[in-house]
């Protein structure tokens, strides 16, 4: 069965998603990709198409259009303008409302009918308005949420303890961005408790780490891409495979009109249900200040 994935927006990020992508064993076997720029998307197919001789995956990989979409199973955003030096976040935020307007517009004349994964930042926002210009159910519209923050968190642990960032269970939620929280009092070991293993001012520092990973890479390297790659290439398999899997998504919050990073479970009709998390009193809070900073956001976009 043909499992097909469209990447609009071939930047650094779209295409270390594709690169990612070729380079483990997934279930796309054909990729198209649509940008502005007609000319680098034909460099960037005549590339991956390429590596396939030494790729773990078969596919098929060529310069896409929206007449492509209509029989896509998912559509990857990466498109977006990045902020100018001294815009703010409103006026960067009603730009890329507007090409994603353009974008999804065009998608869904198309008879798109798959699910969309956004990574564009900011992410909760831009998916709460790709479901909104498209009317599809708000299940098959996720973002990449706290993945990668998640990812980063993992990462810090398992390296401080000497643990496999695979076997530390916890999670990053929230809104991405600095409003985004550990609830280490979910954080564990092989059902341990994570304050087992480091003390309170561990989590502390690696709190700061996490949230301020992406300002550190951005100014030794000016973007970040490869790690956003890698986690939407796991929600992909996720999505084409039915896994049922437990990923931290940017999904729909139905009592607060919002999408925000929360666990939630991922099969072919993207994110069918939340796994909600017991939070201290104090997490609560953080996660109600997160929701009221987007819903904010939002509003402020709307008016």
């Amino acid at each position: 069965m043909n499992k097909k994935v469209i990447i609009i927006g071939c930047g650094n990020v779209g295409m270390s998603y594709a690169y990612a992508l070729l380079n483990q064993r997934t279930y796309v076997n054909e990729l198209d990709l649509i940008d502005l720029n007609e000319e680098r998307v034909l460099g960037e197919v005549m590339d991956l198409n390429h590596c396939l001789a030494f790729s773990p995956s078969k596919m098929k990989i060529k310069v896409g259009s929206y007449s492509d979409c209509r029989d896509a199973n998912l559509i990857v955003i990466a498109a977006g303008v990045n902020q100018a030096p001294g815009e703010t976040r409103l006026n960067l935020l009603k730009r890329n409302a507007a090409i994603f307007k353009s974008i999804i517009t065009e998608v869904m004349n198309n008879g798109f009918n798959g699910v969309f994964l956004i990574a564009t930042n900011p992410v909760d926002i831009m998916t709460y308005l790709t479901q909104k210009y498209s009317n599809l159910p708000k299940s098959r519209v996720i973002g990449s949420g706290t993945s990668l923050d998640t990812a980063r968190l993992r990462f810090l642990i398992g390296d401080k303890i000497k643990v496999s960032p695979s076997n530390i269970h916890g999670y990053v939620i929230g809104e991405h961005g600095d409003s985004e929280f550990i609830p280490w009092s979910d954080v564990n070991i092989a059902l341990q408790p994570i304050s087992e293993f480091i003390t309170k001012e561990d989590m502390d520092e690696i709190s700061l780490e996490v949230r301020g990973a992406a300002d550190k890479i951005i100014k030794a390297k000016g973007a970040t891409y490869y790690g956003i790659g890698m986690c939407l290439v796991r929600i992909t398999n996720a999505i084409l495979g039915d896994e049922n899997t437990v990923l931290v998504v940017s999904s729909y919050d139905e009592t607060n009109d919002v999408y925000i990073g929360l666990p939630s479970v991922i099969n072919k009709d993207g994110a069918a249900r939340k796994i909600f998390i017991n939070l201290e009193p104090d997490e609560e809070e953080k996660l109600v200040n997160s929701i009221n900073i987007l819903k904010n956001a939002i509003k402020e976009l709307e008016e």
